[in-house]
């Protein structure tokens, strides 16, 4: 299972998007405890094992998606 994870910084033309492994709950601490230090900052590891870091001055918001099942092959909708 993962979820989507949108994170647009400050200064940026796109947002930053990474399908974690992670469940919503814990990203969500991770992005309350990087905003609670000033000089913190957010650290979120992708399904392929990938940190993506980004300090917590720069966040202009995080979006946290419903937990996704991936499915495979061929079947009705």
């Amino acid at each position: 299972m993962t979820v989507e994870v949108k994170i647009g910084v400050h200064n940026a033309p796109r947002e930053l998007v990474i399908e974690s492994t992670q469940t919503p709950d814990e990203v969500a601490a991770a992005v309350r405890a990087a905003l609670a230090d000033e000089k913190g900052v957010l650290e979120l590891t992708d399904e392929r094992g990938r940190h993506v870091v980004v300090r917590s001055t720069y966040l202009a918001y995080v979006e946290i998606g419903e937990q996704l099942e991936r499915r495979v092959g061929f079947g009705s909708l």
